[in-house]
This record gives C-alpha cells, structure tokens and sequence, in this order.
C-alpha cells in the first residue's frame, strides 16, 4: 500500500454515507475493546468453576488484558509512525478479534491467560487511533461532534460492560462474552479499510528504540501487576509486591530520562512541554481516578454489603449513561461556542455534589435512592471527557495527534488502575477501623445492645447465634460508612482539581490544527 508522498496536499474530509459508516465502525470497535475491560469481571466466577481454578486465579484473566492492553497504548504513536494509522488499527481489530475467539475456545486457565494476554496486546492502539481516524476524517467544524461520539463510548462501555456480561453469563455460557466480539470487529476492520486505505498516512523506517521498549515492557507491566494483585497479597507487606513496586519504580524513572535523551524514542515524552496537553492528562487522569473509583466501589458495596444481584447492581449503576448520552451530540456540536475549561469545572461541581450525596446514604437506602444521584451524574460525564480530550489536542499537528492520544489514553487507564486498587483497598481498610469502633458499643454496659439481646433471646435464638447476627449488622454498617468515606474523598478530589484546568491556555481549536499553545 502506497503512503502519502512528503508534497502531497492535505487529504479532504469524507462527507455523507462513507463518514457515517466509518463512524459506526469505528465507535464500535472502540467500545468493544473498552467493554472488555469490564464484560469479565461479573464472569470471573464462572469462568473459575468451568476451568477448575480458583477465583483468585480466575482474576488472572481481567489482569492479564489490562497488563498487555496498558504496555501497548503509549506505543501506539510510535507504531501509527512505522506502519501508518489505517494499517495499525485495521490489524489491531483483527488480532483482538482473533484472540478474542481464542479466549472463547480456551480450555484450561494458561490457555485463556495466554489469549487476554494477547487480546489486550492486540487491543492497546486500538482506542487512541479511532479517535485520530475521526478527527482526520471529520471536517473541522464537525470534530467537536467526533469528538462527543468517541468519548461517549469510551465512558458507557465500562459502565454497561457488567450488565452484559452478567447477562450472556447467565443466559448462554461465558465463552459467549468473547464470541460476541468476531462479528463486531470482522464487520469494523472491513469497513475501516474499504473506506480509509486510500488515505493511509506517512510511514517513517524509524529504529526501534529497543532500550525504552524493554524498560516500558518490565516497568509498566510490574506496576500494572502489582495494581492488579496488591490487595489480596496485603500490599507491601508481601515480598512479591514489594519487588514488583521496586521494579516499576525503577525502571519507569530511567524510562522517562532515557526517552527525554533518545534520538528516536518509543514514546514521545516531548508531548508534556505542551501546556494543555500536559493541564487536560492531568485532569484526566486525576478526574478519571476519582470518577472510576465510584464506579468499582458503589456495585461492589451493593452486592457485597446490600445483598444486590450482579444485575441489580449493574442496573443501579447503568442510569448514569442516560443523560450522558443525551447530552453528549448537544454539547459537541456546541463547543466552539464556550469557554472549556468552565465546561469542565461545571463536570467536577456536579461530580463533587453527587459524590458528596451518595456520601449520606445509609445501608437502608432504597433502589429508587441509589439511582436518583446516579441518573443526575450523567450530565457530567460529557462536560468532563469531551472537553479535555479537545483542551489535551488543542494546536498540536496532525501527525502527533496519535501519540498523544495513545500516551493520555495510556494515563487515564493507570488512573483507573491506581484508582480500583487504591478504593477498594481503602473501603476495606476503613470498614474494618469503623467495625472495630461499632464493636466498642456492643456491650451488656450498652442499654440499647442489651435490649437487642435481650429481644433475641426472647424469640429462642441461642447467645452465640445473636452475636453472630449482631456481627454481621455491625459489618453491614461499618462497610456503609467506609464506603460514605471513599465517596466524600471523591468529592474532595474533584473539587481540587477545578484550579488546575485553569492553567490550561486559550484558544482550543480544532485538534491536528494550527493554534497556538
């Protein structure tokens, strides 16, 4: 396939039918490759009994995706340069669709390691190239409408990944939260190429800076594994997780000096001398910490402490996407028009409110409670990603769009990561401080314990039978009490991040154009 000569003038937008079908396309592929960092979670049991491991071995095969998946984004600039954008994402499809039946057809857990493994290689350039493919591909006054359609399949992918899955779960087998990805992606990878492989970009025979790549692979991987595995080993009171934090550490920092100095480096560090790009990853990956957070606390506590169904807690979470996607074409089309960074502060006050509503909930809440702050949410996820992924590419040139693109999507799934270890490790820590403080009450000196015992003893249950139920109270409320605690820090992150978009420096035109930093 031939590239784009050197003097070759800039490629026309596409308009009508080929944009709206390469936008489709595309908006799938992306969400497929984000639901599957979701879709297993609610299957890991399953999968565990199927293959005869345990479930702490099941998590193997969330951890193994997120590993591979995180090592290849920041690549994704460096390959999108050697091989051309069209290329790289076309063969990314494909290999996620091909290890995806894989996964399907594993029958053992190595088997299925190998393949998530694989899958998330596969998958890494995958999310950032989409958005470079639109945005080339869009006229320029319809990228902020590209932009809106991207971001939004990023956000609700994970959001409706557990309902899905739960679902093919419980009503085929879990082979199927695999199968589900050939048509999708066979049908994108064909259309993206009929349509796009005329417009390939410059390829560059650049070397392969092999010295980064071997620090990214072993500093990223131990720190992603460590994120993944850290909470059931006690952190760093286990040896195991101690060297993996040692090695990440290391390695990451001789990766960002040796990436600053090489002639031709594997990830393009010079990206963060760019003020709004360095401001919008930032806000994103920080924002994206806190918002995730809520989202793996809030179904976990529903299930493990309210006694809700995977379902049921994927439906208490899903109202969030309505208005989120509602809202999203409105405000797209609209961006020109308003200053982003108040956008943005407007995304973190309705973040911080509604994590500061939930923060007050008590373990008797009702369904209808729980979804109401959830549903109001959803106003803000739009004004939160769309603006910053615009404010990050603002005035950068075309041909660097993909490797900030795959370098922030990069940061923002480490911000996930950091965020489901850190919160969850964090509810744990504080149910068990508020359980031993609660325990301190329960006592004959207590009148209103006593009474309780007294009331249970009445009705024939046995004393060790009433402590017992008492503990398990104690343990429901003291988990609603740390979970009040992980959503109020929420809220007090997002509101100390608004300072820092402000740093952010008008004019944010259109992203791959000519504006000044």
């Amino acid at each position: 396939m031939a590239t784009t000569p050197e003097n070759a003038a800039p490629l026309k937008p596409l308009h009508g039918g080929p944009l709206a079908l390469l936008t489709i396309a595309v908006a799938f592929s992306t969400f497929m490759e984000v639901l599957d960092m979701t879709i297993v979670n609610v299957a890991v049991p399953h999968i565990s009994g199927s293959l005869g491991v345990s479930a702490s071995e099941g998590t193997w095969t969330i951890s193994s995706y997120s590993l591979a998946s995180a090592i290849m984004q920041p690549l994704t600039g460096w390959l999108a340069r050697r091989f051309g954008e069209v290329r790289t994402f076309v063969v990314s499809v494909l290999l996620f669709v091909v290890f995806s039946m894989l996964c399907g057809l594993a029958t053992s857990m190595p088997m299925l390691v190998f393949a998530r493994l694989m899958q998330g290689a596969g998958s890494g350039p995958m999310v950032a190239l989409s958005l470079t493919l639109l945005l080339t591909s869009y006229p320029k006054e319809k990228q902020g409408i590209a932009m809106a359609m991207w971001a939004m399949t990023v956000v609700v992918a994970p959001i409706f990944g557990p309902i899905l899955g739960g679902w093919l779960t419980d009503n085929f087998s879990w082979p199927w939260i695999f199968y589900i990805n050939l048509p999708v992606g066979l049908a994108a990878a064909v259309i993206t190429w009929s349509i796009l492989h005329k417009r390939e970009t410059k390829t560059v025979k650049a070397p392969i800076d092999a010295v980064g790549l071997l620090l990214l692979v072993a500093g990223v991987g131990c720190l992603q594994f460590m994120l993944d595995n850290g909470n059931d080993h006690d952190w760093f009171a286990s040896p195991l997780i101690l060297t993996l934090g040692l090695v990440a550490l290391v390695c990451l920092t001789f990766l960002v000096v040796w990436e600053i100095h090489a002639k031709h480096p594997v990830i393009d560090l010079s990206l963060f001398k760019q003020r709004n790009f360095t401001v919008g990853v930032v806000a994103l990956t920080l924002g994206m910490f806190a918002f995730f957070g809520i989202n793996v606390v809030f179904p976990l506590w529903l299930q493990l402490d309210l006694g809700y169904t995977a379902t049921w807690a994927g439906l208490a979470t899903a109202p969030v996407g309505v208005l989120a996607f509602l809202l999203s074409p409105i405000l797209g089309k609209n961006m020109h028009r308003l200053d982003l960074r108040s956008v943005v502060t407007f995304a973190f006050i309705v973040f911080a409110f509604t994590s500061y509503w939930f923060a007050g909930f008590d373990s008797n809440a009702s369904f209808g409670t729980l979804v109401v702050p959830r549903f109001v949410m959803g106003m803000a996820i739009p004004c939160f990603f769309i603006p910053l992924n615009q404010i990050y590419l603002s005035g950068l040139p075309a041909s660097e769009i993909a490797s900030a693109s795959g370098l922030s999507n990069f940061c923002r799934t480490m911000g996930s990561s950091m965020s489901t270890a850190i919160t969850v490790t964090l509810w744990q820590h504080r149910g068990e401080l508020h359980h031993a403080n609660l325990t301190e009450d329960v006592s004959n000196a207590n009148p209103a314990a006593a009474q309780f015992l007294q009331g249970l003893a009445q009705h024939g249950m046995p004393h060790t039978q009433s402590l017992g139920l008492i503990d398990q109270l104690v343990n429901r409320e003291a988990l609603t009490l740390a979970v009040n605690d992980v959503f109020w820090g929420c809220a007090v992150l997002f509101v100390l991040l608004i300072p820092i978009l402000w740093f952010a420096k008008p004019p944010f035109g259109s992203a791959g154009g000519a504006v000044g930093h």
